[in-house]
């Protein structure tokens, strides 16, 4: 979990980094060279131009339509990653008696710890690092996003409900929002998993980032992020279903106790 935060941080300073890079000037079109113009950035462009044309010239709904439709792409992604949380928690007993059979901090019982841990990975098929790559992911169409909207003139002059797309949001509602289910979908991601202070902090680290990045960047990089945040809500209570009514069980059955 503490790799994860330490992650999280570093992709949002590159994200942070790369919005302020002076290609972002430059208005995006089928001629934009490189790689990240023409395989990332012109398709989120084209993607949201096209949606808009068939919902009535509506760029707004577009984004919406579009980020949803990425959601199903990486829901593979998404599902591994739950997966995998579920399969880590499950080891975490065997992982403490290994800790505790290796607590000698010497280099040698170190690199011997490490050797049983990753051996219980292999022995269970759980990829330590699975819960982080949806996150690697997203980063750079996150980025995709913000550019797609900057660059393409048709994007960042319309409108959509009480704000305008290409400007930041005048009531801040949507950032807030976004903050909000933030918070919420990690909320259900942590259900039924032992809390330690790592993850508590990750809990409420996370949502004010994107609150405080969210004050600055364009309504439509926020609108992106509160409907992917509402679909992964969605997603995880269906995904994860059991173990919510656990977790609820267990703290109703804490609360009567008291």
């Amino acid at each position: 979990m503490k790799k994860r935060i330490l992650l999280g941080i570093g992709l949002l300073s590159v994200f942070m980094f790369l919005t302020g890079c002076s290609e972002i000037k430059k208005p995006i079109t089928s001629e934009s060279s490189g790689f990240w113009n023409e395989y990332i950035v012109y398709p989120l462009s084209w993607l949201i131009k096209e949606g808009a044309h068939i919902l009535g010239g509506s760029f707004g709904l577009s984004i919406i339509v579009v980020t949803i439709l990425i959601r199903l792409a990486i829901l593979p992604l998404m599902i591994k990653q739950t997966r995998s949380s579920k399969a880590m928690q499950a080891l975490q007993p065997e992982m403490a008696e290994l800790k505790k059979k290796y607590s000698s901090k010497d280099q040698k019982t170190q690199q011997k710890l490490q050797q049983e841990t990753m051996a219980l990975f292999s022995k269970h098929g759980v990829n330590p690092m699975a819960g982080c790559f949806p996150l690697i992911v997203q980063m750079p169409i996150l980025i995709g996003f913000y550019h797609a909207i900057s660059r393409t003139r048709e994007i960042a002059s319309d409108n959509f409900l009480w704000f305008d797309l290409g400007d930041k949001d005048p009531y801040y509602i949507l950032p807030i929002v976004a903050g909000i289910t933030t918070f919420i979908q990690q909320k259900i991601m942590m259900a039924g998993q032992d809390q330690n202070p790592q993850m508590a902090m990750m809990l409420w680290m996370m949502p004010i980032m994107i609150v405080v990045f969210a004050f600055s960047f364009p309504a439509a990089l926020s609108l992106y992020w509160v409907v992917g945040n509402i679909f992964m809500i969605v997603q995880t209570y269906f995904i994860k279903g059991p173990d919510l009514k656990a977790a609820k069980a267990s703290g109703n059955a804490g609360g009567a106790k008291k």
